[in-house]
Formats: structure tokens, C-alpha cells, sequence
């Protein structure tokens, strides 16, 4: 099942948290509907600002909605003035307070959305898919990376009959629930049609204080502590009164 599930849906409550923290039982496809035009908003809004993720936590009168991004310059401005202008416009479009925190992404070349989206910026621009998969595949694994795959499907190259290319490199176990692995699609909207972009990256595995003791060990008790103390009187043996 690894293989077909999203991994980011399959770590969820592992080491991977929701994008829209927040409970309602009543209006709760309502409010649902707004964090998708919340977002849609915002990435179509910033284009220019390498926007990876938005997450959104709400209050009964308020959301707070955090921005990982690239560029956070952009999204900020001189002065402040972007960030200011984007949350009145936010406002007016939501009718509650919103709290804007800006996060920037210092590897946007290990962020899965920001790889996809740079592949298919490059063939919206007629590049060679095998030399942008091919250039992509090396620059993530030189900024530390233990694996990455990309997938594109389409008409690869303007081809009659659509097909799959697909570059591996290093390791990504899919399987492997405690592996960081980020995943993203994007959609390429060609002259000859759209083509599907999907991309995993392995960052590592994020283990726990157990997953970390060395084997044998008993969790709380410091190594050499255990056993018996020796007692005067030859060999271990307690002293006969």
C-alpha cells in the first residue's frame, strides 16, 4: 500500500501534521470551503513567492494562517506593506481577524511542492524533460537529500501517444512509516497538453527516544547502573555475621 497511498496522508499523527488544525461539527463544510479559497487565494496571490504550504488554525473569531515560503521578502514587502495589504484583503474576504506568521523555507530545493513546480515551470517552457529531471535529481541530492524520484506523465516531448518518464536516486522506502518523506503533484499546462508532475524526497527518518537506545537496554536505566553491588567479604559474598 505504500506504493499507492499519498505519503504524507499515511504519516499523519507520525511525523507529518495537518495543514487545517481546527475542529466544528456544526458548519463544518462551510468552513472547510473557506480554507480552500484561503488558499487558492494566497498561492495564486504570491506566484512570484515560492509559496510551499499554508496552515491554518482557527479560533471561534479568528484564523491564523501560517505562510512557508522561499521568498519571504515578497511576501512581506518594504515595511511591511505586502503583509499588511494581504491580511486587510484577507479580511474583507472572510469577515474574521486574521494572524499572518511568515516561515521561511531555507532548502526550497529539499521542499517536494517547490521541486515539482520548478519541473514544471521548465516544461511549460518547452525544456527537455530528461534535462530538467535529470537537473533537478542532482541539485536535491546536493542539498542533502537521501533520495528523491520524480514521475512525469504526459506527451512527454510533444509525442503522439502519452507515456511515463521517471528518474530515481538514492533511497526512498515508501513502507517505512518513521522515513521523512515529502510528496507533491503538479500539473504542467503544456502547449501539447498537460502533464503530470509527482515527486518524493526522502529527507531521512525521524526517530523516537526508544528507536534511539542501544539494543538490550532498559529504557530509564543508565548503562553499567544495574546488578549487584559488591560487598566486603571475598569474592561478592555477603559477610556472615
Amino acid at each position: 500500500m505504500g506504493q499507492k497511498t499519498n505519503p504524507v496522508g499515511l504519516r499523519l499523527g507520525i511525523n507529518k501534521t495537518w495543514d487545517s488544525r481546527w475542529f466544528s461539527i456544526p458548519k463544518y463544510a462551510e468552513l472547510l470551503q473557506e480554507d480552500f479559497t484561503i488558499r487558492n487565494y494566497i498561492k495564486n496571490r504570491l506566484q512570484r513567492a515560492g509559496v510551499a504550504k499554508v496552515e491554518i488554525q482557527r479560533a471561534p473569531k479568528r484564523i491564523t494562517i501560517d505562510i512557508h515560503t522561499a521568498r519571504p521578502g515578497i511576501v512581506i514587502g518594504r515595511r511591511g506593506i505586502e503583509v499588511e495589504r494581504l491580511k486587510e484583503e484577507l479580511q474583507h474576504l472572510t469577515k474574521k481577524d486574521i494572524y499572518i506568521n511568515i516561515q521561511e523555507i531555507k532548502r526550497p530545493e529539499l521542499d517536494a511542492y517547490l521541486v515539482a513546480e520548478s519541473v514544471a515551470r521548465q516544461l511549460e517552457q518547452r525544456v527537455s524533460f530528461r534535462r530538467a529531471l535529470k537537473k533537478t535529481v542532482s541539485s536535491t541530492m546536493r542539498m542533502g537529500a537521501q533520495g528523491i524520484r520524480i514521475a512525469c506523465s504526459g506527451r512527454l516531448g510533444g509525442a503522439e501517444m502519452a507515456r511515463r518518464a521517471q528518474y530515481h536516486e538514492g533511497r526512498v522506502p515508501l513502507h517505512t512509516l518513521r522515513a521523512d518523506i515529502d510528496f507533491a503533484r503538479v500539473t504542467a499546462q503544456t502547449t501539447y497538453g498537460c502533464i503530470g508532475v509527482k515527486v518524493w524526497i526522502c529527507k531521512g527518518e525521524v526517530l523516537s527516544k526508544e528507536d534511539t537506545q542501544e539494543p538490550g537496554s532498559v529504557p530509564g536505566r543508565k548503562r553499567g547502573s544495574g546488578g549487584r553491588k559488591a560487598v566486603k567479604g571475598g569474592r561478592g559474598r555477603p559477610q556472615e555475621r
